[in-house]
């Protein structure tokens, strides 16, 4: 397993590398110090099973860096391994194809599990993300009685999921990317505390955030 880290703290680096180690026996950590040297690293290593980069390096404003380099490696996963905690930061870069965002001050088993998912094909999104994150949204109750909030690009892709379509179609339906839909699609089952579409779209239906299979009415 070869794995990027790119970070302009040498103390951070050496610190995360143990942690690191314990993804895989073999794995091999290519080292960068900014956005020119990650570029380089990565021309020289061939394959990479995965980018750890911090967003705000030298030689490139942060979301240009990251956009830059999805548009270079765009099957290379990619994870923001950043001090910010800013929604806005962790919501574009996640929409700009980013596979996880995790903030620096989280735990070591927080990163491992992240990266796992991760590797694993799935999307890890920071938990403040996902609690309250809109303020024109549609609340509903679960059934313990927790708050659940939708945007309302939220609601459009579960209205597209009710229908049956797939990601790519949902996307192509919405004029957003597969990997937005992702996003989406994550947040949403974490506020329906559900863990798949059918019980998404179950739990969407009790609460009547959609409309009940068979129902000729739009839903809503």
């Amino acid at each position: 397993m070869k794995l990027l880290l790119a970070d302009d703290h040498p103390l951070f680096r050496e610190g995360i590398k143990p942690l690191l180690r314990k993804l895989d026996a073999e794995v091999e950590i290519i080292e960068a110090q900014d956005y020119p040297s990650a570029f380089a690293a990565m021309q020289a290593a061939g394959e990479v099973d995965l980018a750890l980069i911090d967003l705000y390096m030298p030689g490139m404003r942060g979301r240009e860096g990251i956009a830059q380099f999805r548009a270079a490696y765009p099957d290379v996963p990619l994870v923001i391994l950043s001090a910010s905690e800013q929604p806005d930061d962790i919501q574009h870069l996640l929409e700009a194809g980013a596979l996880g965002y995790i903030t620096k001050s989280s735990p070591g088993e927080v990163i491992l599990h992240a990266l796992r998912l991760v590797l694993s094909g799935g999307l890890y999104i920071p938990p403040r993300l996902l609690v309250g994150q809109a303020t024109a949204d549609v609340g509903g109750e679960t059934g313990d009685g927790a708050a659940i909030a939708l945007t309302g690009r939220q609601r459009a892709v579960l209205q597209q999921l009710a229908l049956g379509k797939s990601n790519r179609q949902i996307a192509a339906a919405l004029n957003i990317t597969e990997g937005t839909v992702k996003v989406h699609l994550a947040t949403i089952f974490r506020a329906l505390r559900v863990s798949s579409r059918t019980e998404a779209l179950l739990a969407a239906q009790r609460l009547g955030l959609i409309a009940a299979a068979g129902d000729t009415g739009p839903l809503v």
